[in-house]
Parts: C-alpha cells; structure tokens; sequence
C-alpha cells in the first residue's frame, strides 16, 4: 500500500531523508488447556519436560490429532480482525533441524492458513489513526527451548512448550514508525485479551513479534528487508526499530549494500546482530502434512462463534463517546482493557459519565500507574468511586475536599458516605457563614479590595483566602457569588 509520504516521519541521512518500512509478524500463544496437536498441558512454569506428550517427543508413530478449541480461538480472532475466514485450510511440515524441535519440522499453514485478509485499526496519537492491514492468520506448533547457562559444556533442552499452539498474525508492510509498530501491537494485544484467544503475557513470551524492517528513499521501490526475530516487548521492538533503520541507513549512504538476514535484538547494548541468512519459504521444503486431512467446517460454525463474541474495542470506544460524551481520548484510554472498561461502566452507572471518566482516569489510574499496578490491584472499588462523584453532584463535598476524602479511601477504605459525616468533610453551604469569612478577608486587607475593584482577576486570590479560611469546605459558587457582590465586580 503507497500511502503518501508523511514527512514528519521521515528519518534524516547524512545524504537526505529516508522512510521505513515495517511489517509485522506476530506470534500470539492460544489460550487452551492443551497443546495443537496433543493432550499434554499448556500451563506455565512446570517442572522441565513435565508436560510432554509421546507426540510432542515425537515418538515414532505417534499421530497428531487437532484440538478443537485452538481451531475456535483462531477463528474468533479472525473475526476479531474483521478478516475472511476459510472453510477450508491445510497444515504443512516445515522442515528444519533445531535441538528443542524434536520431529525435525514444525507443523504449520502455508499456502492455504484458516484466515485470510482482515484489518486493524490503530491509534497512534490522539491525533493519528492509521489501518494496518492484515495478511494471514495461520495456526502452528511451538518449538521447545534450548537452555544454555546451566552447564558450562552442555544445553538442555525443555520441552514443555513443544506443541503448544500458536497464532501467527502477518501484516502487510504498512506502518512507517516505531511510534506505530508499537500502537500495532498494543492495538492488537488488546484485541486478543479481550477475545480471550490469548492472555498477550509478553514476559511468559505468550505474545512476541518477528519485526520486518527495511528502508527506502520516499517514493521508492522497497528495499531489502531484515528480520528481527522474538522480540519480547513493546518497548523493545520501538527501540530495535530505531536501531536496525539506522544501520541500514548508514550502510547503503556508505555505498554498500543489505543483505536480507535474519537477526535479534540485544536490549542490554540496545543493538540487532545478525543471526542467520535469511530463509526463503523454498528453503524449508514445505509439503502438505500426510498425518493430517485438510481442516474444514461451514458457515454456521462461523457464524455461531460470531454471535457469541464479546464487545470489541472499536465498538466499545464508539459506544463510549456516544453514550457518555466522552472525548475519543479519554474513551481510547478506557477500552484499552476490558477490566478498566468494566470498571468504568460500573462507576458511570447512572451517574454523569464525563465526571465518573474523569476519576477513573486522573485520579484512580493515575495513582495506579504511579505505583507501576493495573486495575485488578486498585484498593478503590467501583462503588466506592461511584460514592464520591455522587457526593460532589449533590454539592454534599467539594472538588478540594473530594481529593482528600478519596485519599482516605484509597489507603484506608470505608464508605465515601460515611466517612464525610463521621469527619465533618461537608461542604459548608450556609451563606451565613461564608459571608462571615468573606468580611473578615475583606475587613483585613483594604488594599487588595481596591485592586481587585480595578482588576478583576485578583479575584480568584479572595477566593483562595476564604477556601482556606473554611478549610477547603465552602462552596465554591457561593463564595465566587459573594464576593462579586461584596467587592462590585461584575
């Protein structure tokens, strides 16, 4: 796809300015109890080579048989991708020799993967929102894991992930930044999370990326493309971006050439090496899987799948900013997980949604993000944040004093309601009183009367004074009333 040259993403040369091309291929871990191909657990962290099955040893003559739920998860992300799914597809042998890939080839999808063309869209600013298209989504094995710093002469070989099953969702060459290959991700780890199909634990290495990169002068054919290999985090791949366009870029302004290979990316010196010449698909010898017949279903298994599928963020964020009047900012933030977008409905419940975003964001996830935690960790409930935005609309509490009651709840807890009352927080209301504060205030500085007769603006500092002089409990709009009275500005 030639979309036009955005010169703000251009990257400056010695000689001029050069565009990347990304394209990315996503490994996402299904979530099923079983492995693709046999019985054996996909749970994490057992002991090595606890969860193998004779099929994931490759014992010889023992047969595949394909599980049912990995084939649904791929089709209810395909749907989640706004992509074709296909009633039929076929699984390949890839040929090639690794220590932790016991059979001597993985099996895969080739030239016909269970879903085809789809698309994402990504925001990667809250000005900029770019589609990325989708190329394929095929099911395959997992290899193993090959362990090197146990033994100063030997690898160990763990084969607990031999088998598992996997998405591979390929991009087609469509972004042109490391700001928007890291949207991509982040956009599509969403979408996963809230299927279902994958818990997009990067850590665990449930969810990494193969990042294609390459450069070109705007406007040119494309140029050769590197591969950089498992890359584990959304930081990461920003950072192994930047550095691989930027080795590409210096080598062709020296007057050599890119050689298409495959490499990784090193987060401790922040650099890609190069790890092996690039593959080509003729290289792994693929052939149709003489163990397993072509994979088929219809129409009806699709559609019933669709049917049950969960809000997706797209449609949640609309329904956001047309049902709440919320900003597509702060509707973006929201549907980002679904448990913050639940978490806000229940606050939101009844009650003004603009208000009830407001605490969730500012205040409830800002001190969370402060405290490096997500919303399944937060000592506020829904109800409890819920209480508070109800009490500052009934005028019961300030602004002011409902940052100091929510400081309360978040670190002792208790009900908003009660706590107001037991520690006298009301917002003082009686105008009697206020303008008590006011004429003391007034009675005690002459000077500044008079210049906030001939300036306006310093009444905001009377406000501030009587706001103190209640502790923070006085009714803003009256006390704002009051002294425009009582001073005769208008």
């Amino acid at each position: 796809m030639n979309a036009p040259v955005n010169p703000k993403k251009l990257i400056k040369g010695a000689t001029g300015d050069w565009e990347i091309v990304l394209g990315l291929e996503i490994h996402a871990q299904v979530n099923s109890e079983a492995k693709l191909f046999s019985g054996a657990s996909t749970e994490f962290g057992g002991d090595p080579n606890s969860h193998v099955s004779l099929v994931d040893a490759a014992m010889p003559g023992m047969l595949p048989v394909i599980n049912e739920e990995c084939v649904r998860q791929a089709i209810r992300t395909g749907l989640g991708l706004k992509a074709e799914v296909n009633l039929r597809s076929t699984f390949d042998r890839k040929n090639y020799f690794y220590p932790d890939l016991p059979q001597g080839y993985q099996i895969s999808q080739y030239k016909s993967p269970i879903i085809g063309e789809g698309e994402v869209i990504v925001d990667v600013s809250e000005s900029e929102t770019i589609t990325v298209r989708i190329e394929r989504l095929h099911l395959e094995q997992d290899a193993g894991k090959s362990i090197h710093d146990l033994h100063p002469t030997m690898s160990f070989v763990d084969l607990n992930r031999s088998g598992v099953a996997l998405m591979e969702i390929v991009s087609k060459p469509d972004m042109r930044s490391s700001e928007e290959a890291k949207a991509f991700v982040t956009k599509l780890r969403t979408i996963v999370r809230y299927l279902g199909t994958c818990d997009g634990d990067m850590e665990k290495g449930n969810l990494r990326a193969d990042v294609n990169v390459s450069v070109r002068r705007p406007g040119e054919p494309l140029g050769t493309r590197c591969e950089i290999k498992n890359v584990n985090s959304i930081r990461f791949i920003g950072q192994a971006i930047e550095y691989e366009a930027r080795r590409q870029i210096g080598i062709i302004e020296d007057g050599g050439t890119i050689d298409q290979e495959t490499r990784l990316f090193d987060p401790g010196k922040g650099e890609t090496r190069s790890m092996r010449s690039k593959e080509e698909a003729h290289d792994y010898r693929y052939f149709p899987d003489p163990d397993l017949l072509p994979l088929e279903f219809d129409q009806a298994y699709v559609d019933d799948l669709a049917q049950h599928l969960p809000e997706l963020p797209d449609a949640k964020k609309a329904r956001f900013i047309a049902a709440y009047g919320l900003t597509p900012y702060d509707a973006g933030v929201l549907v980002a997980e679904r448990s913050s977008a639940d978490f806000f409905e229940d606050v939101a419940k009844g009650r003004d949604g603009k208000a009830a975003a407001n605490w969730v964001i500012n205040e409830l996830f800002g001190r969370l993000n402060k405290q490096s935690q997500d919303i399944s960790a937060s000592p506020v409930s829904a109800d409890q944040l819920g209480g508070i935005v109800d009490l500052i609309a009934e005028g019961v509490i300030s602004g002011k004093i409902a940052k100091d009651l929510f400081e309360i709840v978040y670190t002792e807890g208790g009900d908003p309601r009660q706590i107001v009352e037991s520690r006298g927080m009301k917002q003082v209301t009686d105008t009697g009183a206020i303008e008590k504060a006011i004429d003391e205030i007034i009675a005690s500085n002459p000077d500044k009367v008079e210049q906030a007769k001939a300036k306006p603006t310093l009444l905001g500092w009377f406000v501030g004074q009587v706001m103190k002089s209640t502790g923070g409990k006085a009714n803003p709009q009256a006390v704002n009333e009051l002294l425009k009275a009582k001073l005769g500005i208008e």
